[in-house]
């Protein structure tokens, strides 16, 4: 476990770098997305995973890693917004977003741990592609939620999803890096 933990910091050290560096070009101008917009990048990102894993040819020279990395920043500013809202204007400094940002990876990666725990780090165990496919399923459960006015059942709600994908996204680039 402590292997994991380890690389999955790594994997944020990389994701968070950029966040930062975009914070510094752009500021917070992605505070003004609504969710629905936020889940259409994400889903965007993972279907070009998608495509990339079952095309061999490539027409633009980008890999899965700079994907995966933005389906965890992007359901990291997801979560930002579900918990202060959409703003009209951009309104936070890159300190600001950078500590919910610190606090958003800090609370999925202890719900990563617990389950890792529970299940036995079986993510080790899968295929990039298995991990590529339940982002897309957890995306299209969003996209139900976010249709049901974020309303469930029985079912985890919008947050619990975004934390599941960024944490598929992590083992997806963990698994990538073992590879090289």
């Amino acid at each position: 476990m402590q292997d994991t933990s380890k690389q999955y910091d790594a994997v944020i050290n990389i994701c968070k770098s950029l966040f930062i560096k975009k914070m510094k070009d752009y500021g917070s101008a992605w505070r003004i997305l609504r969710l629905p917009s936020l889940t259409d990048q994400i889903f965007i990102k993972a279907q070009r995973i998608r495509s990339l894993q079952q095309n061999e040819v490539r027409k633009v020279d980008e890999g899965e890693v700079s994907e995966f990395i933005g389906i965890i920043n992007y359901c990291i500013m997801a979560l930002i917004q579900l918990d202060k809202g959409i703003v009209e204007q951009p309104d936070l400094s890159t300190i600001e977003a950078t500590e919910l940002y610190d606090e958003k990876v800090s609370i999925t990666k202890q719900l990563m741990e617990d389950k890792n725990h529970d299940y036995g780090e079986a993510w080790r165990d899968m295929r990039v592609s298995s991990l590529t496919d339940l982002i897309l399923q957890k995306l299209l459960r969003v996209k139900q939620i976010e249709d049901n006015q974020g309303k469930t059942l029985v079912s985890e709600g919008i947050g619990a999803n975004y934390q599941d994908m960024i944490n598929y996204a992590i083992f997806a680039l963990i698994h990538l890096n073992e590879e090289k």
